[in-house]
């Protein structure tokens, strides 16, 4: 049909624009779009020039003004590796253009194809355009969310390993109309992009999800989401499309949690932001679960929670935290009031979902809640914490050999105190910080409450002269400075001789609790090592818990070691000190065993374990002050 232009129209692409035909979905098409600019120009160059005498020019049959070389296709071999490089623009295919030719291809014969045609350049391309770059292409977000939902297909179908496919490969393996499952995985494909039709995806996650804070709010909703590094975009969908390629940023525990917001827009699921929380749950749970090879179990596991409400089926994810789910659905069923409640607590960011460390009852968890939010509200408290909690029970967790009781600065190792577990498994830890939380007044400073807790305890232990391990780590600070909170120990329980580690392993420097209290207490940091050498910072040792840990008087060579009934004490090295250390041990009271030197700590027994009766730090530091003062 002719369309003549109005000889008053300034610029042809106004007047075309503002035709009841011109289709909304032409201004997002580039090539639309160069043509109108095209028109303008020619329309603003020639306006005014005789336009029979430019048509005879250019249509000159001997001498035309303009001309072409033509280059015949048949004469380049491969047709389609042509197309597929160039646009009708002359400029190469994106990849995203280069996937889409050839996944529309791909779909001859489907009775999808046509529809598939008009939406991924209509509706579809309207719904990523405002996700586009700084570029105005939004070509690598389509391209990327193809990829996300093509990956999700394959966990449906429980594929796996395709790193090392293109792909398109991995398309055709799903959609190809040749394939005989190919309509279950298209109709998911479409239903994939249809799901963020006719709504705003920021407006919607905005009201789905926040980011977590240090501590839980009161409301439930938004949920909080965890992790990540940098900002956390709780725009799921937006967030896919951009990082998609960061696993960091966009992993696949948020790929999961992608999944059942995608899940619940294509079938409209009961009891939404609830299921949600408990996927967000399980997700956080099990770091360990979450590999490649179990990924279609686990799709399967966010499928059966979101669509069918069904927790016994779950299977995959970490069965602790599944446990633990259906503990809390089950109270939550008793205790609706608590609802709230029961989530500010899931929703701290050291918790993240897991509170198996505290007793559900209905008459204290409020409390506890409202006083594990003051706690655990700052960094500065950890150390505190420590040794309140210690003064209450034996709430460390044993793990992989070693004893974790929370870090004087670490939020993970708090983490790893407080989660991850079956209830059985935390029975100490529980106990000791319910204890804890219910001594917290609520109007009164954390700070000195900790440490009232603390030396509460301290003078009952003193009185009764029964000075074991946990006395000393609640009285002496410098016996819970190791950065990581763990300590190891060469026998089947903790006792007198302890590692407390920096890091998680005892591949690295560590230190001797006792032996770095007794330097401390004697002003003694830089005339002592260890079996590494840490200058004036006082001793550091390697090597396995059962080595044994000698601390090294730099100035003689003597040594000093903390054994189970007191310090065994080897003589310096260089003869002519032997008459001042035979004083300093006769002034002590040293036995002489094997070679070697004994100050007894006096003890009793407490329950078939020995427990000293005098503060055995004390005694090893004035041991150690006289032997530095009589010049050894």
């Amino acid at each position: 049909m002719l369309h003549e232009l109005p000889a008053a129209a300034v610029d042809p692409s106004g007047w075309i624009t503002d035709q009841p035909w011109y289709l909304h979905v032409w201004g997002h098409d580039p090539t639309i779009q160069s043509m109108l600019v095209m028109l303008d120009a020619i329309h603003r160059r020639f306006r005014f020039e005789d336009l029979e005498a430019a048509w005879t020019r250019l249509t000159d049959p001997d001498e035309p003004a303009v001309s072409f070389h033509l280059l015949s296709v048949a004469d380049m071999g491969a047709t389609e590796d042509l197309y597929i490089k160039m646009n009708s623009r002359g400029k190469p295919l994106t990849d995203f253009e280069n996937f889409k030719a050839r996944f529309e291809k791909l779909l001859d014969g489907s009775p999808r194809a046509s529809e598939f045609a008009e939406k991924i350049d209509g509706v579809w391309a309207d719904l990523f355009w405002p996700m586009r770059g700084n570029d105005d292409i939004v070509d690598d977000e389509f391209l990327r969310y193809f990829r996300y939902v093509i990956e999700i297909s394959e966990w449906r179908r429980e594929i796996t390993d395709t790193r090392r496919s293109a792909l398109l490969d991995r398309a055709e393996r799903l959609f190809s109309a040749a394939e005989p499952t190919s309509s279950d995985d298209l109709a998911f494909l479409f239903d994939a992009f249809d799901a963020w039709l006719d709504s705003d995806a920021e407006t919607y996650f905005d009201n789905l999800l926040r980011p977590a804070t240090p501590t839980g709010l009161a409301a439930p909703e938004p949920l909080a989401l965890f992790g990540g590094e940098g900002t956390i975009n709780v725009n799921l969908l937006e967030a896919c499309c951009y990082d998609l390629d960061n696993i960091q940023r966009f992993g696949n525990p948020r790929k999961l949690l992608l999944y059942a917001v995608l899940l619940h827009r294509i079938h409209h699921s009961d009891s939404f932001p609830r299921r949600l929380r408990i996927v967000r749950n399980l997700i956080e749970a099990s770091e360990n679960e979450i590999r490649l090879e179990r990924l279609p179990r686990l799709a399967a596991d966010v499928r059966r929670v979101i669509i069918d409400g069904d927790l016994q089926g779950v299977e995959a994810f970490n069965q602790a935290q599944l446990e633990e789910e259906i503990y809390k659905q089950g109270f939550l069923l008793e205790h609706p009031d608590l609802a709230e409640t029961v989530f500010r607590l899931e929703d701290h960011e050291l918790l993240r979902g897991s509170t198996m460390a505290f007793e559900m009852e209905a008459d204290t968890l409020q409390h506890r809640v409202d006083a594990f939010e003051r706690a655990f509200a700052t960094p500065a408290h950890y150390l505190a914490l420590t040794g309140a909690l210690v003064a209450l029970g034996e709430y460390q967790r044993a793990i992989a050999g070693t004893y974790r009781f929370g870090s004087p600065e670490q939020a993970t190792q708090w983490r790893t105190l407080l989660t991850g577990a079956p209830r059985t498994t935390l029975a100490g830890t529980r106990f000791a910080l319910g204890e804890l939380l219910d001594r917290l007044a609520d109007e009164e400073p954390v700070g000195p409450q900790l440490r009232d807790i603390r030396d509460e305890w301290l003078a009952v232990a003193e009185e009764a002269g029964t000075l074991d391990w946990r006395y000393y780590l609640a009285k002496y600070d410098a016996m819970r400075q190791g950065k990581s909170g763990t300590y190891a120990s060469d026998g089947a329980s903790l006792g007198y001789s302890l590692c407390m580690l920096n890091r998680q392993q005892m591949n690295s420097y560590y230190r001797d609790p006792y032996l770095y209290a007794i330097a401390l207490e004697g002003d003694a940091r830089d005339a002592v090592t260890g079996s590494v050498d840490g200058g004036t910072d006082g001793p550091w040792f390697t090597g396995y818990a059962s080595t044994a840990r000698w601390m090294r008087l730099r100035s003689s060579g003597a040594q000093i070691r903390c054994v189970a009934d007191g310090f065994a004490v080897k003589p310096p090295e260089d003869p002519a000190a032997e008459a001042a250390f035979a004083e300093i041990c006769e002034r002590h009271g040293l036995e002489t065993l094997d070679g070697m030197h004994l100050l007894r700590v006096p003890q009793k027994d407490i329950g078939g374990e020995l427990a000293d009766t005098a503060d055995r730090i004390q005694v090893g530091a004035t041991l150690l002050r006289d032997l530095i003062a009589a010049g050894l």
